[in-house]
């Protein structure tokens, strides 16, 4: 492979006036030829530092272009190169209405028993990554809980929300601001907010790509996903594939469209923890996605949280029901530091609470709504008797 060419025709296609809001992902088919292209562009990066934004993904081995590749890179070099459009993706979240005043200890956090589990674990030191749209790190009831993450979209800046919806995550997470404020799940664990979406929510898979690479080179523990497509995407399956290898629990919302058969991307990688959405009733959200393909439901209608500027919403989606269940994942992590991500997920469906069929369901749902406190108690007994 010609590696100054190729680099030289990519700097051509990134001048081309296009019409098009089209980005790819350049995959390499052999290593050496991603590590080789890296080097020549770091040093063109060195030469020229206010060239603009080629992004490389070191865990993908991957080279994230801002824009169309031409036909003829793509004809010169089909037999080395894998190109993927970018796509884009939202956040899960259907309901937003403002609220005067702190919900305390939320009633999702009471409904899966997370404040029984607090004399056995409160989630401290397990760090997780929250691919969002940012944090408030003002909010009283998240300083405590915050460290400095990643804005992806201006990397020279705190990743700061300005949508609220990762706030709001952040809080049912890890909320900890004592009797004044709010609590959350796992109110001494440690949220690094990596913000990969913009105002509107929106994110292209290329950030979700970088937004992993970093969790997985600062070593988090777990990473909270609330969000995805319908299309799937063989590059963020590799790099959430690479992520589970190297011991990360990846939880994933599965959708907002009362599918029974069929949830989104990524929660429908098999490396992900896929959640659903329940309501107060311990019922299947009306708006849920459900069937085979959920891994553990947890609350996620109608739920309170952390704002920004400060404030509180409530908040309805599968993406509030998954960070009920990372929150409970770092309180069981806490206690027990070697469980793999398999084995977290067998724990999570074996000590689930059984749900309540809504009015005409005959079908058995195969699995439940997340229980901290047993699904400790279970993380406790596997500690002490490992098999």
């Amino acid at each position: 492979m010609d590696y100054t060419d190729f680099i030289q025709m990519l700097l051509e296609d990134m001048e081309s006036p296009v019409s098009s809001g089209e980005k790819n992902i350049i995959r390499f088919r052999e290593p050496r030829h991603f590590y080789a292209c890296q080097d020549r562009l770091q040093t063109l990066h060195l030469r020229y530092p206010n060239m603009p934004g080629i992004q490389v993904s070191d865990l993908l081995e991957a080279i994230i272009a801002p824009f169309p590749v031409s036909s003829r890179l793509m004809s010169k070099y089909h037999d080395d190169l894998i190109i993927e459009e970018d796509t884009q993706m939202q956040v899960h979240t259907l309901v937003n209405n403002k609220v005067n005043q702190s919900p305390g200890i939320p009633y999702g956090v009471k409904q899966i028993q997370a404040p029984k589990a607090w004399s056995t674990s409160t989630g401290y030191r397990i760090r997780i990554g929250v691919i969002d749209t940012g944090a408030d790190y003002y909010h009283p009831d998240l300083r405590q809980s915050l460290a400095k993450g990643i804005n992806l979209l201006h990397r020279h800046l705190l990743p700061l929300d300005d949508n609220g919806h990762g706030t709001h995550i952040a809080g049912t997470i890890a909320a900890a601001n004592g009797p004044d404020g709010m609590i959350g799940v796992a109110p001494r664990a440690m949220i690094f907010p990596v913000k990969a979406f913009d105002n509107n929510g929106s994110a292209y898979v290329s950030d979700i790509i970088q937004g992993i690479d970093w969790c997985v080179r600062n070593r988090m523990h777990i990473i909270n996903m609330s969000f995805g497509m319908k299309t799937k995407s063989k590059a963020l399956l590799d790099i959430v594939g690479k992520a589970y290898t190297a011991g990360i629990s990846i939880v994933a919302s599965s959708g907002n469209d009362g599918k029974r058969r069929s949830i989104d991307y990524p929660a429908r990688y098999g490396q992900t923890i896929s959640v659903g959405a329940t309501d107060r009733n311990r019922r299947i959200a009306s708006f849920s996605n459900r069937g085979d393909l959920i891994d553990i439901y947890a609350p996620g209608d109608k739920i309170i949280s952390s704002w920004t500027r400060g404030k509180y919403h409530e908040m309805s989606g599968t993406s509030m029901a998954t960070s009920h269940v990372s929150g409970s994942i770092a309180l069981l992590l806490a206690q027990n530091p070697d469980l793999s991500p398999a084995e977290i997920k067998e724990l999570l469906v074996a000590t689930a609470t059984p749900l309540r069929p809504r009015k005409g369901q005959s079908r058995v749902v195969h699995t439940g709504e997340i229980n901290a406190y047993r699904l400790l108690r279970e993380g406790m007994k596997r500690k002490n008797n490992p098999s």
